[in-house]
């Protein structure tokens, strides 16, 4: 690597959503500041998302191996040092991160992390004197983080990427578009809390499946998901279950081939605002204004449940916190309202 190119590790090692909510800032970076070679320091599932980006590389950690544990994040430190890290940007700022950034700062390197705004999204979620307004994105954070290392980062213009072409395998589940309009649906999360009630979800694929003009397709991941979507799909020709069937790389090529995403607050999502997919949005017990709106998104494509009905929306972050009462707020979303905000953007 040239002398005049300052390398800097970026640190991200989960989980998917999150990792993919930082490819459009490392896109900004390497683009705003061409001295710079960035390596993106995370788990080898991730490493597609980065795939293609100028001055990028990736360092896969191995976690359950070599990197596992304190040791391994002394060996972590070590085999960084070998690529010669000139920075370091701890877009993490969990333990693990943390150990690997200071052993950096005590050998003299330049380090910064990310302000996760804990404080402002406890106040936003809090059930007594909530403050309801957004907090400042996660992407915005990220670009502190840079600008804190000396590289300001301007996300007003951002680039995606074009559609990829379709391999023989991903032709093999997705066949030939012609003049069909894709559609995605990646009805799961992580939490119970942020998913759209599996009938009304049935209701909404039965009206978008109704027109021979679209062709949908089903994102999900292990073997109960896939039975859940192998029955959803069962009575209609035009309706497509991608799970179980498409490698990581397979489904970024074909999610960056739809018009539109149907999605949780998950990862999926943010995987479809990265390559600059329009997506619809839907939200249970977590709300865009905790920051991770994803990224260049407008508000009217994310559907809220109804804050009049239930005001201590939203009660959480992550989805991961259960409130009684609380469990059929994402029913105060019409799939009326989805189907009408996905045909609206489509035509």
């Amino acid at each position: 690597m040239s002398k005049t190119t300052t390398h800097i590790a970026v640190i991200r090692l989960s989980a998917m959503g999150d990792v993919a909510m930082t490819v459009p800032v490392i896109r900004a970076v390497v683009a705003q500041h061409p001295e710079l070679h960035l390596t993106i320091v995370s788990r080898p599932f991730f490493a597609p998302f980065f795939e293609g980006i100028s001055k990028v590389s990736f360092f896969a950690v191995d976690v359950h191996g070599r990197h596992k544990g304190f040791r391994g994040l002394l060996r972590l430190y070590t085999d960084l040092r070998r690529i010669e890290i000139d920075a370091v940007a701890d877009l993490h700022n969990v333990l693990r991160s943390k150990v690997v950034r200071t052993l950096f700062a005590l050998s003299g390197q330049r380090v910064a992390f990310t302000d996760k705004g804990r404080a402002d999204k406890k106040a936003l979620t809090r059930a007594v004197n909530k403050v309801f307004q957004p907090v400042r994105s996660m992407f915005e954070r990220h670009t502190d983080t840079f600008e804190r290392l000396g590289y300001a980062v301007d996300l007003a213009q951002p680039f995606f990427p074009p559609p990829a072409e379709l391999e023989a395998a991903t032709l093999a589940v997705s066949g030939a578009k012609e003049d069909l309009r894709w559609i995605g649906i990646a009805p799961f999360a992580q939490y119970e809390s942020k998913v759209y009630p599996l009938d009304l979800m049935e209701q909404v694929m039965a009206q978008l499946a109704s027109t021979s003009k679209y062709k949908i397709f089903l994102f999900g991941g292990g073997a109960e998901e896939v039975a859940q979507l192998t029955a959803l799909a069962a009575d209609y020709a035009n309706v497509v279950v991608v799970a179980g069937k498409l490698r990581l790389p397979q489904e970024l090529q074909l999610i960056s081939q739809l018009d539109v995403m149907l999605s949780m607050d998950s990862g999926n999502s943010h995987i479809a605002a990265m390559l600059g997919v329009p997506l619809v949005t839907l939200w249970g017990a977590t709300h865009p204004y905790t920051g991770f709106k994803p990224f260049e998104q407008p508000m009217e494509n994310c559907l809220v449940s109804d804050r009049e009905r239930y005001p201590l929306l939203p009660t959480s972050v992550y989805g991961n916190k259960i409130v009684a009462g609380y469990e059929e707020a994402m029913r105060t979303i019409a799939p009326e309202t989805v189907v009408s905000r996905i045909r609206t953007i489509i035509s």
